[in-house]
């Protein structure tokens, strides 16, 4: 038999993979039957199969790559018999299916690597299911045509794979849009800073309108560039040509009157196509309520389209006979009292319908105006007074009794802590959906090197995020504004040279520099003329000009390109860049004008401004701005950054961070210039960089208290929505509910940590608590020996060196280091007490430790500064400084001190020990505690200043530990986290009032 050609094989395994229903079945059998009728003797051996896959076929690989990675990451699948998504045993949980032999196995693994990425996290609350694979895979019309628009634009099977699985997620957690009794839910889904959230509501629009819900109402912004840009979007990636067209004629401009998009729009042959009205192929159409250009309009027309038909007038809209047969209507609006105003008061006008009426309400930066500022102590008595777009968004909610609630934010806090007894508002009662870092996205471990273990000296552009992305602005470098010019210049040429070198050019269509230095607008027109005059006086045209340049690209941009994107063409001197430095110059400076000031509150400033990158072909220019340039305002193509604005608002902050987002085909070019010495209050300055990544590190560890809490245990999740306040009240001290006369009825009682650090961080400011606290560690510094024990840790990712560290070393029982925690005092009542009664219990009651290495690390010689400790051992003191506007240190360990202490717990011999034997390992029933004497202070002479004859000040020693409990130290249930109610009279109440309790 001859080879059967790969076109047919392709068709024949395009067949049996659509027979088969996304349900992995025996292959032999489906293919045999695909082949029957049209190719009875096609070879459908496994051997040709694996010769294609080998030779690389690409569309062969294509349609199994699909449909693997489908497979990987399927949720609550029967078929997988409860196999782990995005896991080896997934896949191989398909092959048995699929009933393939190892040699196809290996070539698809080859072909299709296994996904191993992280899922969205979900908090959630018990909910009826309904959107079961069956129900959706129903109805996938405006789906499965965003799907193959988002294939088209280039995305990968693992991206969408991982967006369907999060809009999944949504979904399934709103009400059932056919059943008949009206019921709201509520949730939050919590992304990064420009990291493709749109994508997900988009996503998450496609499938509800798909299931049934009729009217979809984005709240897009607070200004119309950026309602503009998501109503752009939308139009382009999901509604399509023929809903935007409703029957024009695209030839006919009498018929294109009012018709957005055609002919004013260089994308318009990229929107969506579904081939004819969704209608007429058997789906539904979507009826547009408000357009690109303008926003929703309070008119006779407007309220006739809110009006549906039905087609069995005496059964409810909700009824699937007139549901799925009804046109579906969407609304971009802007956050904005007047146009909000105008939507509720035309909604009332409709009556007994809006009780029939599935809608789903999608609120984009939902932190940002839709939360309820208002004092609670200035209201009147026994009411809840709301600003005017939270008390719009609550009569909307009223309004339409069937309306699903969901906010999208990166800064989730305003909206966890919004009041959850209050029922009319928007607190995410049913759901918190965390959505896993996207591939391709630069956040905070791309800036910052988060738990780099490499020594300072040892530090370069290839191991480095600080090195190769960071240029500090300090008072010992000057402003470096005219460094941040020059780079901004540089990398546009590179990009440039890149695109003329066969590196696609689609990402380097807009080149953006963006200069953030003050919230006030006296001050941007006094930078933005400084900019410009200082453009018009850097003589890029010029010999000095380029000599400055090419200094710049041998010292920065040439050596951090070889370290990160070798593979992307380079220039072998400064003299080949030197034309597309020209180049970009022109871009740049065209019109004469390089710099556009972002910092009005109007829409027709924006208007002037000309600033829209959707429509505008390339804009290569340096934005200076404030507040503006910080929320839902994504600056496309930003690669130099200036930043030396100081905020106490972490959120604030967060938002700001314009710098994160995807730099396709840039990411070693980008750069951010950052303010290390801010002043900032009376004789304060703040290092702006250590300030990110304090919130940074405070974000990450929500998330992965989030990720470790929403693991199901017997059925039943160990964390709900309403207990997300009372454990993020644990890092941030300063919340409470918005209501002053109620408290969270969630109280966390306990955290378990087997064979994770515990590391407390709210020491005593009080020199008296900080003395008795010195006391009561005193009698354990007895068990350290004299002589010093030496770790190591072996080369990994962030080094390829062995590390070594000394420390003395001591065992201590775990009754006596247990009785010693009891008694310490600490800023916040009760700071420690979830940990505490979680140790309390391993003295057999939930399992047994027997005791704990203790370890005190010596730093290296250089840097030691040791001192005796109430008359112990000398110990090595430490420096650490509480965070700004917090009682609290930032990290306690060092980096190097805990991986070694956590591989002693994962049964790695890391110590050599001559009293112990070289290469120990402790025992199974042994915890590992880090102890350090601390000082708070931010340099070394404040570390010699607590040091008087050789013995430390116990009243400025703060005596900081972190603890590792062993593996073995957990219960039989798994349970991570516990909580109790404080009135289990309203054990089902988020609040309960203070004088109750």
């Amino acid at each position: 038999m001859s080879d059967t050609p790969a076109s047919v094989l392709l068709e024949i395994h395009t067949h049996a993979l659509a027979g088969m229903l996304n349900v992995p079945r025996h292959f032999a059998r489906w293919a045999a039957v695909a082949a029957d009728e049209d190719y009875p003797d096609a070879d459908l051996s496994e051997e040709l199969f694996c010769k294609y896959l080998v030779n690389g076929d690409e569309a062969l690989r294509a349609l199994w790559s699909r449909h693997l990675t489908a497979w990987d990451f399927g949720e609550d699948a029967q078929w997988t018999s409860g196999v782990p998504a995005r896991t080896e045993a997934r896949r191989v949980a398909a092959y048995e299916r699929l009933r393939f032999g190892s040699d196809v196995r290996k070539a698809l693994d080859d072909a299709v690597p296994v996904a191993s990425i992280l899922g969205p996290t979900v908090i959630t609350r018990d909910f009826t299911p309904w959107y079961t694979p069956k129900r959706a895979a129903a109805r996938v019309f405006y789906w499965a045509s965003y799907e193959q628009k988002l294939r088209a634009k280039g995305w990968s099977d693992t991206a969408i794979a991982s967006l369907d699985e999060a809009s999944r997620a949504v979904v399934e957690r709103l009400s059932d849009p056919e059943q008949s009794a009206a019921r709201q839910a509520k949730g939050l889904v919590v992304g990064y800073v420009q990291s493709g959230k749109t994508a997900n509501f988009t996503g998450v629009t496609a499938k509800a309108i798909d299931a049934g819900y009729r009217l979809v109402i984005v709240l897009g912004g607070t200004l119309n560039l950026l309602r503009a840009q998501t109503q752009r979007r939308l139009d382009m990636e999901l509604i399509g040509q023929e809903n935007i067209l409703r029957g024009a004629d695209v030839s006919d401009l009498d018929s294109l009157v009012g018709v957005d998009y055609v002919g004013d729009d260089e994308d318009w042959d990229d929107f969506v196509k579904h081939g004819a009205r969704p209608s007429a192929l058997g789906a539904f159409d979507i009826e547009r309520l408000t357009t690109r250009d303008k926003d929703y309009k309070s008119l006779a027309q407007g309220i006739r389209a809110l009006q549906f038909e039905k087609r069995e007038p005496t059964r409810p809209l909700h009824d699937p006979a007139n549901l799925h047969h009804a046109a579906a209507r969407v609304l971009v609006v802007k956050k904005n009292k007047s146009v909000l105003t105008k939507l509720v008061k035309d909604l009332k006008q409709i009556h007994g319908l809006l009780g029939e009426l599935p809608a789903l309400i999608i609120d984009d930066e939902s932190d940002q105006a839709s939360v309820n500022t208002l004092d609670p102590k200035k209201w009147e008595q026994n009411s809840t007074e709301r600003t005017a777009i939270n008390g719009l968004l609550s009569q909307l909610l009223k309004l339409l009794p069937r309306a699903q609630y969901i906010g999208y934010t990166a800064t989730p806090f305003a909206n966890v802590f919004i009041d959850p007894g209050d029922h009319e508002d928007i607190f995410p009662s049913d759901f918190l959906i965390s959505l896993p870092r996207p591939s391709g996205y630069m956040g905070a471990q791309d800036f910052h090197d988060l738990d780099l273990a490499i020594p300072a000296g040892e530090r370069s552009y290839a191991n480095s995020q600080e090195r190769a992305h960071i240029r500090d602005v300090r008072e010992s470098t000057g402003d470096r504004l005219q460094e941040a010019m020059d780079a901004f210049v540089l990398s546009g040429a590179l990009k440039l040279y890149r695109a003329d070198h066969g590196v696609d050019a689609g990402p380097f269509r807009h080149h953006t520099m963006l200069a953030h230095q003050s919230v006030r607008k006296d001050d941007h027109a006094d930078l933005a003329l400084l900019i410009n005059s200082m453009w018009h006086q850097a003589a890029y045209s010029s010999s000095v000009g380029h000599q400055r340049l090419a200094e710049l690209w041998a010292s920065d941009f040439s050596p951090v390109s070889e370290a990160r994107a070798s593979d992307l063409p380079a220039p072998a001197s400064y003299d080949e860049l030197r034309p597309y430095v020209n180049a970009a110059r022109q871009r740049i400076g065209s019109g004469g004008q390089p710099v556009i000031v972002v910092n009005g509150d109007s829409d027709r400033y924006f208007d002037q401004l000309d600033l829209d990158f959707d429509r505008t072909p390339h804009v290569w220019k340096i934005l200076v701005g404030g507040t503006k340039l910080s929320r839902g305002f994504t600056v496309e193509g930003l690669t130099v950054t200036y930043y030396r604005r100081t905020t106490q608002q972490a959120d604030t902050l967060m938002q700001m961070g314009r710098w994160f987002g995807f730099r396709p085909g840039y990411r070693d070019l980008v750069r951010l210039y950052i303010g290390r010495e801010e002043p900032f209050g009376r004789n304060r300055y703040a290092d702006l960089y250590e300030a990110y990544e304090a919130i940074c590190r405070d974000e990450e560890t929500f998330r992965e208290q989030l990720a470790q809490y929403a693991v199901v245990v017997d059925g039943q999740p160990q964390i709900t929505p309403m207990q997300v306040p009372p454990l993020v009240a644990q890092h941030l001290p300063w919340i409470r509910p918005s209501a002053r006369n109620k408290m969270f009825n969630a109280e966390l009682v306990e955290i378990r940590s087997p064979g994770r650090p515990i590391e407390p961080a709210a020491y005593p400011l009080s020199s008296t608590a900080l003395k008795r606290n010195t006391e009561r560690w005193r009698p354990l510094l007895d068990s350290l020996s004299a002589t010093p024990t030496s770790f190591s840790n072996p080369p990994d990712h962030s080094s390829s060196l062995i590390r070594t560290f000394e420390a003395l070393t001591g065992i201590v029982p775990h009754s006596e280091l247990v009785s010693v925690l009891a008694h310490l005092e600490w800023e916040r009542a009760g700071h420690f007490d979830p940990h505490l009664t979680y140790l309390s219990q391993l003295d057999g009651t939930l399992a047994k430790v027997d005791d704990w290495l203790l370890i005190s690390p010596r730093l290296a010689t250089a840097t030691r500064t040791e001192a005796r400790v109430l008359g112990s051992l000398p110990l090595s003191l430490v420096r650490r400084s509480r965070q700004d506007g917090k009682v609290s240190f930032g990290r306690i360990a060092s980096v190097e001190h805990r991986t070694a202490a956590q591989r002693l717990i994962d049964g790695a011999p890391t110590l050599t020990d001559a009293r112990l034997g070289a290469g120990v390992k402790i025992g199974s029933a042994t915890g590992v505690a880090l102890l350090y004497p601390v000082v708070d202070g931010r340099s070394h002479t404040d570390v010699h200043a607590v040091v008087r004859n050789g013995s430390a000040d116990p009243s400025k020693i703060v005596m900081a530990f972190t603890l590792i409990p062993p593996a073995t130290a957990a219960s039989a249930d798994q349970r991570l986290v516990r909580f109790r109610a404080r009135d289990s009279r309203h054990r089902h109440e988020a609040t309960i009032p203070i004088n109750s309790h």
